[in-house]
């Protein structure tokens, strides 16, 4: 690809210092897939009776990886299992040879770290149909296997970034029933962001005990208010793919009634997707934008991914320019119930338009300062009924065509 995009002005100040997760350990190699001179495979050895759970896109053109990490998601044993992960190469739409390059690559991670082939997941990011040279891989994992480190998921995250311009991590330290508890999680993701799933890859790690179908259904229930409540470009990739481990190393067993849990796993969901809004392409400005008195739950969602999704709104907003037109505008596009004569709108704290019609007291020049920010928050008000919901983007400037159309030379 061309230059590398300077880090966003929206990241944060350094990647975090995260807990260590008993039962997990991590390694790196630089396999040559696209990029030259940094690392592009990820590996994670997982100990023995480790539950995994996961969520995947829904995509009708979905990668080999996918496809094989979704049939494996419902197999479940006490052995060993590992996480496989390159950047460079999708390994999508890339026909049988998909199929098998992900076969070669599975059997040869579980040889490597002696677990069963039907645990081994595998993900594959970055350009779509063009094969994936597996046998350099392949040709890493011994050095990889004897490189296994709880300590090295720092450099996990940066394995698998492609337009990333920095790696994502959050973790948490909870106590449940007087002792430790411990999440970690890593994300790549940057454009081709929009919920249909989670919108990116994402591996998160417990050294908490629960079981799988518990797991399972957390993990399915907090996506829809964190991953699949993010957007940056409304396109969906063909290799979107969430895993969550639970080792149970700690030894502290986890029920589906531990909302404590819940939470703080909810905290490292929500995070991570955040970063990637920060992160998207060409990105200046983070939104927030929210949503109240729908219909309902899933009609305010409606009105936000309009709103969060609309070029007209995100360049207004990457321009500066406070055009409540365009809100109005997303707002009566959606498809989701609205009553124009009831519409409030703000941007912040500024009351722009309610009662379908814009505020008596309202001061562009007010808004515009406002509009400044980095960060910004706009709110719909539809005075319909009890539904709300709360989505995040980012604007839409140069910056995103220029990554774009660069993106495969």
């Amino acid at each position: 690809m061309g230059g590398k995009p300077p880090r966003s002005p929206l990241a944060p100040d350094a990647f975090p210092d995260l807990p260590e997760i008993g039962g997990v350990s991590f390694a790196t190699a630089e396999a040559g897939i696209r990029y030259a001179d940094r690392t592009d495979v990820m590996l994670a050895r997982l100990a023995p009776g480790t539950a995994i759970a996961g969520v995947f896109t829904r995509s009708a053109t979905r990668s080999a990886a996918v496809l094989d990490c979704q049939d494996k998601i419902r197999f479940q044993s006490e052995a060993g299992a590992a996480i496989l992960v390159n950047s460079g190469n999708a390994n999508a739409f890339t026909g049988r040879g998909g199929s098998d390059a992900v076969k070669a690559v599975t059997a040869a991670v579980a040889e490597a770290v002696d677990v069963p082939e039907a645990r081994v997941f595998t993900s594959s990011t970055g350009v779509i149909g063009e094969p994936l040279p597996h046998d350099r891989i392949s040709a890493r994992l011994k050095e990889m296997a004897e490189a296994l480190s709880p300590a090295g998921i720092a450099e996990a995250a940066r394995a698998i970034m492609t337009t990333d311009t920095f790696p994502k991590g959050s973790g948490a330290v909870i106590e449940i029933d007087g002792q430790p508890v411990h999440i970690a999680g890593i994300a790549k993701g940057s454009g081709m962001i929009a919920p249909d799933m989670a919108t990116m890859l994402v591996y998160i790690f417990t050294d908490a005990a629960v079981e799988q179908p518990i797991l399972q259904s957390m993990v399915s229930a907090l996506n829809q208010s964190t991953f699949n409540c993010i957007t940056v470009d409304s396109d969906t990739s063909t290799s979107d793919t969430l895993l969550v481990a639970a080792t149970g190393a700690s030894g502290i067993r986890v029920t589906e009634n531990n909302i404590g849990f819940m939470e703080a796993l909810r905290r490292v969901m929500l995070d991570l997707a955040q970063q990637v809004v920060r992160d998207g392409e060409g990105a200046t400005k983070f939104v927030t934008i929210s949503v109240t008195g729908a219909s309902s739950d899933a009609d305010a969602r409606t009105h936000g991914m309009a709103i969060a999704n609309s070029p007209l709104v995100k360049t207004a907003i990457a321009g500066e320019d406070p055009n409540w037109g365009r809100i109005v505008m997303a707002v009566g596009k959606s498809g989701a119930p609205a009553d124009r004569d009831r519409l409030a709108i703000r941007f912040g704290e500024i009351l722009v338009a309610r009662e379908g019609w814009v505020n008596p007291d309202y001061v562009e020049a007010e808004a515009a300062e406002y509009m400044k920010r980095q960060e910004l928050e706009i709110h719909v008000d539809l005075g319909l009924g009890g539904g709300r919901a709360v989505v995040w983007t980012c604007d839409l400037t140069h910056g995103y065509i220029d990554i774009n159309a660069d993106y495969r030379s």
